[in-house]
């Protein structure tokens, strides 16, 4: 599991709700029953997908350089996201061992490259994915330094 998960959890409330229209998170479906929560930190955007209890569905980091390397022997599902073929990589959560914990990585236009991750439980997985898999990334992205 990369060191982003782990900061994740703890900006907890650090963030502010950034609208279905913002520029730096990518568009969600429209019947996602999704929210964006975001946090600029530097060059970076750092986004999580709410659902409406506020648990998080997904998250991701967008930046210059990936946090996450992804290993060959973790590759679980393949899938596309906004038009790219990736890979999900399968992780862990020590103190969550019944938890499904995947990864990838999406090369945007601007050069940057956002880094997705999930936790779901064995039932939660697949639609997860789907959620995730069904967001698109603006063409030509505003940064915000």
């Amino acid at each position: 599991m990369s060191a982003l998960l782990v900061l994740a959890g703890s900006f907890g409330g650090a963030y502010a709700q950034e609208s279905q229209n913002g520029v730096s998170c990518p568009q969600l479906p429209a019947n996602s029953g999704l929210t964006w929560e975001y946090k600029a930190t530097g060059g970076s955007d750092f986004c999580r997908a709410l659902r409406a209890d506020g648990s998080e569905a997904f998250g991701l980091y967008i930046s210059r350089k990936a946090n996450f390397e992804p290993k060959r022997g973790n590759r679980a599902e393949e899938a596309v996201i906004d038009g790219q073929s990736v890979y999900w990589y399968k992780g862990e959560l020590a103190t969550k061992p019944d938890m499904q914990v995947r990864e990838t990585l999406v090369q945007l236009p601007d050069g940057r490259v956002a880094h997705i991750w999930l936790q779901a439980s064995v039932p939660e997985l697949a639609p997860t994915l789907n959620q995730a898999q069904s967001m698109r990334f603006p063409a030509t992205r505003l940064t915000s330094n």
